[in-house]
């Protein structure tokens, strides 16, 4: 059978990747990651190692099919990391961004066909009338210019205040892109579908609404919503094996939430949650109110979840696998108050495990390399890329 064009894209950008890092290990070109640590887990030791320290506030990040990294920083700059952890200048051509508080440039995603047209999407705090909303803007990459710059998607409306953006980018098996958004604390705005706060759109790679989208034909309703009542949704995945949505959201004082979102469901915020407001008023918890979509996972204690992914360990013929066997088909997730990577066990809809993967670290974001091994970012002024494999590998 025929692999679908996200998933062959995706094998494309990883040969290509794998390609430019076996030469230039060849010609001795990248040198000895800094060791850093050994992690103790349930699949045995991991080797964490830092390719660089020199970022500013790091929030996304992904690979280019050269093997160089594209990593947004939120004051506003996107910068290419090679292998070596060379830093460049800032790449040119990016948007002006509303960088106060949790605002400012936030992820970065490849289109499903960069390597023949070479766009990039970028989500971020867009200033405006009003105050500033989430945005999408897409670019093509040349060098280290981004043109012909066009934004694609506006949160309707802005609103005053600095926090709760959302701002997850990750494309769909059918090419839609997801598109997560905060609450904007604006609690009056959540349930209302006329407003794109506390939502996750979905919209095509050039910003119009697919015409199978929930909400399609309903009066006053905005047509890109997917699904609502969301608090602060900053991770996003899709699970290869089933095409799937999953995301995770900030709960207030607990009520971390891991959800499936499916399309046209309504989550309930701030109608219901797992924990309290901060001003230590009660919220429902989700049973009282069997209209709304339930967690599918939540944790009080918060975690503080910013990025996701589904982790594959996929063998690559011809290259060493850096690859985490024991994690493959694991939802790993960044933590930021958790100071690591939790790992999460899936079967079907249900979670069968967790483990968390203490870091020392608030981590902002976690992806799969080409080389089968996990990179995490660092939410720090001087933030770091590191690197976890298995010990030995």
């Amino acid at each position: 059978m025929t692999p679908p064009h996200s998933v062959r894209v995706r094998l494309a950008v990883v040969y290509l990747a794998l390609v430019a890092l076996l030469a230039a290990l060849a010609l001795g070109s990248v040198p000895a990651l800094a060791f850093q640590k050994t992690i103790d887990t349930e699949a045995g030791p991991i080797r964490v190692e830092t390719i660089t320290d020199e970022l500013n506030r790091p929030w996304g990040m992904v690979f280019l099919p050269d093997g160089r990294m594209l990593v947004t920083e939120r004051v506003g700059t996107l910068r290419l990391v090679s292998a070596d952890g060379t830093v460049s200048d800032p790449i040119s051509g990016v948007p002006e961004v509303a960088a106060r508080g949790q605002g400012g440039l936030l992820d970065v995603a490849l289109d499903p066909g960069f390597l023949t047209n070479r766009l990039i999407y970028l989500s971020y705090a867009e200033p405006g009338d009003g105050g500033a909303g989430t945005a999408v803007a897409r670019g093509r990459l040349e060098g280290e210019t981004l043109e012909d710059l066009k934004v694609i998607f506006q949160q309707t409306p802005k609103v005053r205040g600095s926090g709760h953006f959302g701002s997850r980018l990750t494309f769909a098996p059918d090419g839609t892109l997801f598109v997560t958004l905060g609450d904007r604390r604006q609690l009056d705005l959540v349930q209302d579908l006329s407003s794109h706060v506390g939502k996750i759109v979905r919209i095509n790679p050039d910003g119009s609404v697919p015409q199978d989208n929930p909400f399609i034909g309903q009066k006053d309703a905005q047509p890109e919503i997917w699904s609502l009542g969301h608090r602060n949704v900053q991770s996003a995945s899709i699970d290869p094996r089933t095409g799937k949505l999953w995301t995770l959201e900030f709960g207030p004082r607990g009520g971390d939430e891991l959800n499936r979102p499916a399309p046209g469901e309504n989550y309930g915020w701030p109608l219901v949650n797992w924990g309290t407001e901060y001003g230590g008023d009660s919220i429902p918890d989700p049973p009282t109110r069997p209209e709304f979509a339930d967690a599918v996972r939540h944790w009080t204690p918060v975690i503080s979840p910013s990025g996701a992914t589904f982790y594959t360990a996929e063998p690559v013929p011809g290259w060493t696998s850096e690859a985490i066997p024991a994690w493959s088909g694991d939802l790993l997730v960044a933590g930021l108050s958790a100071q690591g990577i939790i790992r999460l066990s899936l079967d079907g809809e249900t979670v069968t495990g967790e483990e968390r993967i203490p870091i020392g670290v608030r981590i902002r974001d976690v992806i799969q390399g080409p080389d089968g091994a996990i990179y995490a970012l660092t939410d720090e002024n001087n933030g770091k890329i590191l690197r976890l494999t298995a010990e030995g590998q």
